[in-house]
């Protein structure tokens, strides 16, 4: 489930150019000042971070238990 709402947030809007990808640019550039913007990105990557910390965590418990 999580992986769906990971890709489903992630990449929409699919066209022109998917949020969190212009919001990343963005942040790279440093135009990323407008607040919209910044909730925009944490809106859009919030379940990306989920995961990876899902994934980091259910890897530890396989190798230490």
């Amino acid at each position: 489930m999580l992986i769906f709402i990971t890709l489903a947030l992630g990449l929409a809007p699919f066209i022109p150019q998917p949020h969190l990808l212009e919001k990343l640019s963005m942040l790279l550039d440093g135009t990323l000042s407008q607040p919209i913007d910044i909730f925009d990105l944490l809106m859009h990557s919030t379940p990306a971070i989920l995961l990876v910390l899902k994934l980091v965590r259910m890897h530890k418990l396989k190798h230490h238990p």
